[in-house]
């Protein structure tokens, strides 16, 4: 399967947004579809500095906050390059950083 290209993806941010992330900045849901995914992906993206590591109860933490399936959207992350993992640590290995 092709990955679409997050520049692509992004072309209908807002709409994918407003379709699943709710005012309080929750998900109501995870997308099954991976173009909408990823924009949700780099949503949750902004939610990690650039260049800080964390450790993976840290990121379950953070994640939980957006949708309790904390553990999919981790995996998710790593996937799709927008986190990457190495001996227990996370970083943020991409996503846009232009996001208000």
């Amino acid at each position: 399967m092709d990955r679409p290209a997050l520049t692509e993806a992004l072309k209908n941010e807002e709409v994918v947004l407003r379709a699943f992330v709710g005012a309080d900045g929750r998900l109501a849901s995870i997308p099954t579809k991976l173009s909408k995914r990823l924009v949700v992906l780099n949503l949750i993206a902004q939610d990690f500095e650039i260049g800080r590591t964390y450790p993976e109860a840290e990121v379950s933490e953070i994640l939980a906050r957006r949708h309790p399936d904390f553990a999919a959207l981790r995996r998710y992350l790593v996937e799709n390059a927008f986190l990457e993992r190495h001996d227990g640590m996370y970083w943020r290995a991409g996503g846009t950083t232009d996001i208000e």
